[in-house]
């Protein structure tokens, strides 16, 4: 039986870890983070029923699972610039695509495999194939380990890829200003209302405003802008004032109530550029390395993200565990099902940032609502 190797302890690889374990097989986890707690883990997640939930569920932690999800948080509020309501669902408790936040479930992750399994400060410098067609790897501090069975489960920028792929992620043309409201009902009381007790979408041509409702009275806001990077590049991010006035600017006419999640965040304003693999990436399998979630398949964020990466990491166990062995036969098993269902992923991301941001937004958003039904979500 060979031993695993994963770099990353994302959610992807972490699945995997913790379904080979369960099932007698070693792997070991190396990440680039010092610690699990070195950074904020990102936002809320909407865990699907058939992927994400299915993944965790072969992972034995439906339990854990269900003790972190926000309860209330699957409502969904849509509006015009203007602030009319257009759209407002309320959460029915119906649990297909229940709200967590990601670090809370990185942490039943973590928690969930013994001590030493996941290695930290492990930042993986290069890869090198051996003589006998393994896989050297070596870290940031020096450090060195040969592995049969490599798995890249490294994120969008991925130092395993390169192995399988010559792609490299491309700006989308889009990217997301982060920022947070605390205490929202008490000091934020028009932003609150704004929002509603789930997620707010407010789209529109070239720019919008999505936002969740945390646990904790905490408002997590995504300010959108379609521009180019030379535009975002005239901006001092350094500089939250400057940041907060010039997206004032640029939503000058909006809602008071859309502006005050702009302008009351009570952390400094965090850019992020949306970045994607190409649509149809796939490559020649190759013995003994494969690639999982946005190592393999990064794209706009739209619901199916951190799904995929629990899904790809729990039927890539699953695969390991039938071809115990034979780790080239599990790789083709597992590749052979995970490329056709990414691409169609991704282009499915692609369409719903071309639809929040688009000329006939809001109006087709509403209409997709309303034809899906409130449970079919769209932030990742």
């Amino acid at each position: 039986m060979v031993d695993v190797t994963i770099v990353g302890a994302g959610l992807g690889g972490l699945v995997l870890a913790r379904i080979l374990h369960i099932h007698g097989i070693t792997a070991t986890v190396f990440e680039a983070e010092a610690s699990a707690e070195i950074r904020m883990q990102g936002g809320q997640l909407d865990i699907h029923e058939h992927d994400g939930q299915f993944a965790l569920a072969s992972a034995g932690l439906t339990d854990a699972f269900r003790s972190i999800i926000h309860h209330g948080a699957e409502a969904m509020r849509v509006l015009s610039r203007d602030g009319t309501v257009l759209f407002d669902a309320q959460d029915n408790s119906g649990g297909n695509r229940p709200e967590v936040l990601r670090g809370d479930l990185r942490r039943i992750l973590l928690d969930s495999l013994p001590d030493g399994m996941v290695r930290w400060g492990k930042k993986l410098e290069k890869v090198a194939t051996t003589g006998c067609g393994h896989y050297e790897l070596t870290f940031s501090d020096a450090s060195t380990v040969v592995s049969r069975l490599l798995v890249g489960a490294d994120g969008a920028w991925s130092r395993v890829r390169p192995l399988l792929s010559d792609a490299q992620p491309v700006y989308t043309g889009v990217a997301f200003v982060e920022t947070w409201l605390e205490d929202v009902d008490v000091k934020h009381p028009l932003a609150a209302q704004v929002v509603g007790k789930g997620s707010l979408i407010v789209p529109a041509p070239r720019q919008g405003i999505f936002v969740h409702r945390e646990p904790n009275d905490v408002l997590h806001a995504y300010i959108a802008l379609k521009r180019s990077t030379e535009w975002l590049a005239g901006i001092d991010f350094d500089n939250p004032s400057a940041v907060r006035a010039c997206l004032a600017s640029e939503f000058a006419g909006w809602a008071p109530g859309c502006l005050s999640l702009i302008m009351e965040g009570t952390m400094p304003p965090v850019l992020r550029k949306l970045y994607g693999l190409p649509i149809d990436h796939q490559w020649a399998t190759r013995s003994g390395v494969t690639l999982l979630g946005d190592a393999a398949h990064l794209a706009p964020p739209a619901g199916e993200g951190a799904n995929l990466a629990l899904l790809d990491g729990a039927e890539l166990a699953a695969a390991i565990i039938a071809h115990a062995g034979n780790p080239d036969a599990a790789i083709a098993l597992y590749e052979q099902t995970m490329f056709p269902r990414s691409r169609a992923a991704a282009a499915g991301a692609h369409e719903m940032l071309s639809m929040m941001l688009g000329d006939t937004a809001p109006d087709c958003v509403v209409s997709f609502m309303k034809d899906v039904g409130m449970n079919e979500k769209t932030h990742d």
